[in-house]
């Protein structure tokens, strides 16, 4: 064979046989298809024969073309673009805070793959859903890839990983019912109050932005910067939109488009890039000196609190644009793999808990998902040099090492012209830690303060979106769940659990008048047992108006 004719074939692979051309379908063991409409039978009614090789295969690959999807960011979609960086942080050079070379030379543009997603419902769910929304960036730098994986929100609803599950657990369908709920979820965040800042922004209506495109998007836990003498900052990310600006929608707004669209901020996004319309994000950071920060009344590494602006100003780093859509969306974004442990030389972690705990549980789900290879796949391989001493798993297609090394080493070290370790030049950060190991919940909580001075910065109707919101959710939740809710909003702010406490007929200051079955619910009806779909004002109504309205058939 010449050297041409050698390697694995594909869909642009020029060696044919008699009957093909570009056009010819085939198997995939590249056997032309002479007959793609009918199965082998016995005469032309059946039964079918096994030897259906062609139908096999074809059925087969059917029965296997979805891959697990993710537990949390089922729903999504996405594009590819590129970041150029400005070679600053605000008016200093960037090399002061950070060697990470993404950040270097201004004018330098790094291609980048974004992926907006929903979180708790499944991959056809709606996306006019009251949801965070996901903001997973992943740069192809010079040095490998990084990813920044967060939501649209800047907040959080937990601070400990450990919680995590149970918090998932108690937004998803009941296990019993498939239905999501309200009172579960209720009843899991009156028992957590660092959770009432980001209650405050997901029951307003920054809780369901109007699309992908005109959203923040923020790294959410705290990161840190690295400088070439191996001094750090700690630092938080931030995307904020350039033309196209930030939208949000009340509920009763998206259930109106939900009745026409589900499939709304999906193609927004597409059609957006397809017309030339390329949204625009522009990146920046907060950056604070890495210590415990004992002036301030929060911990700065609590991802449910917000970096005061006017002490930690936002600084201008980049800019990211979206420029094209995935040829292919199952390959290209459906298994595309994000995880935040994926940092290069110049990007650290910080001793945030979520980030920590969120460090394994990302990159393990991929493995799971896609499989032990996920990082071969086009999508997630780097735009640089690999090479490992990984052997095997599910789908590994070819060996990570170069022509020159033995091919019979998969170990390092060794004597035999194996694979062998890279020369450090640059010093490494290393933070000093001491202590005695514990399970306890940080010092300084503060779990009230930024919710009021959040409820306090809203608008008059986003405020009265959010009570209303609250209220209808609130409503079938047991008179326990109630009281305690109105207490919590109440220590936001005075105003907040007064008028959270009337929209449930109760009185903030004696909240023993009532009980939630006596309360009058938004619409006719409250559920029978349980709660309803946040967001949801009737949905009790909804399954009694589809049994009146629906229309009589006769059997077939």
């Amino acid at each position: 064979m010449g050297k041409h004719e050698q390697g694995p074939g594909g869909a642009e692979d020029q060696r044919f046989s008699e009957e093909e051309n570009e056009k010819t379908l085939t198997t995939r063991q590249g056997h032309p298809v002479r007959t793609n409409q009918n199965l082998r039978t016995v005469g032309n009614r059946g039964p079918a024969t096994l030897e259906n090789y062609d139908y096999i295969e074809k059925i087969s690959h059917f029965d296997r073309e979805r891959v697990p999807e993710r537990v949390v960011h089922a729903r999504g979609t996405g594009a590819h673009g590129y970041f150029e960086t400005y070679g600053k942080v605000g008016d200093e050079p960037v090399e002061k805070y950070t060697r990470a070379k993404v950040f270097s030379g201004a004018g330098k543009q790094t291609p980048v793959l974004v992926r907006f997603s929903t979180v708790t419902h499944s991959a056809g769910s709606p996306e006019t859903l009251r949801d965070p929304r996901g903001f997973a960036v992943k740069f192809y730098t010079e040095d490998g890839n990084w990813d920044l994986v967060g939501n649209n929100l800047k907040v959080f609803f937990i601070r400990d990983a450990m919680k995590f599950p149970d918090l998932i657990h108690a937004f998803k369908p009941d296990p019993v019912t498939n239905i999501q709920d309200s009172e579960r979820i209720f009843d899991f965040i009156s028992q957590t109050p660092e959770a009432m800042h980001m209650v405050t922004f997901l029951f307003s209506p920054w809780g369901i932005p109007a699309n992908y495109r005109q959203m923040q998007g923020s790294g959410v836990n705290t990161y840190r910067w690295v400088n070439e003498e191996g001094k750090a900052v700690l630092v938080k990310y931030h995307w904020e939109p350039l033309k196209q600006g930030i939208k949000n929608l009340t509920q009763e707004e998206a259930n109106e488009i939900q009745g026409e669209n589900f499939n709304h901020a999906t193609q927004d996004l597409y059609e957006a890039i397809e017309s030339g319309d390329y949204p625009e994000w522009e990146l920046c950071v907060q950056i604070m000196d890495d210590h415990e920060h004992p002036e301030l009344d929060f911990d700065p590494l609590d991802d449910t609190k917000i970096w005061p602006e006017d002490q930690f100003p936002f600084l201008k780093v980049g800019k990211m644009v979206l420029n094209k859509n995935p040829d292919n969306h199952f390959n290209e974004i459906e298994q595309a793999a994000f995880g935040t442990g994926v940092l290069v030389d110049g990007l650290d972690f910080s001793d945030d808990k979520m980030l920590q705990g969120r460090t394994f549980s990302y990159s393990d789900t991929q493995r799971y998902r896609v499989g032990a290879n996920y990082q071969q796949l086009p999508v997630n391989a780097p735009k640089k040099h690999v090479a490992t001493n990984y052997e095997g798993g599910n789908m590994s297609y070819f060996t990570d090492r170069p022509k020159d090394a033995n091919p019979h080493v998969n170990y390092e070290p060794s004597t035999l012209n194996g694979l062998e370790e890279a020369t450090p030049k640059t010093k490494p950060h290393q933070p000093y830690a001491e202590g005695k190991l514990k399970k306890e919940p940080i010092d300084r909580e503060n779990n009230f303060k930024q919710a009021g001075e959040r409820y306090r910065l809203l608008k008059d109707w986003e405020r009265d979106d959010l009570i209303m919101n609250l209220v209808t959710s609130l409503k079938p939740c047991q008179s326990h769940i109630q009281k305690k809710m109105i207490s919590f909003f109440s220590q936001c702010d005075e105003d907040y659990g007064k008028r959270v406490a009337e929209g449930l007929g109760m009185n903030a200051g004696n909240m023993n008048e009532e009980m939630a079955s006596e309360i009058t619910p938004t619409k006719g009806k409250l559920p029978k047992q349980g709660g309803s779909p946040i967001g949801s004002a009737g949905a009790a109504d909804a399954v009694e108006k589809a049994q009146e309205k629906g229309h009589e058939a006769d059997p077939y």
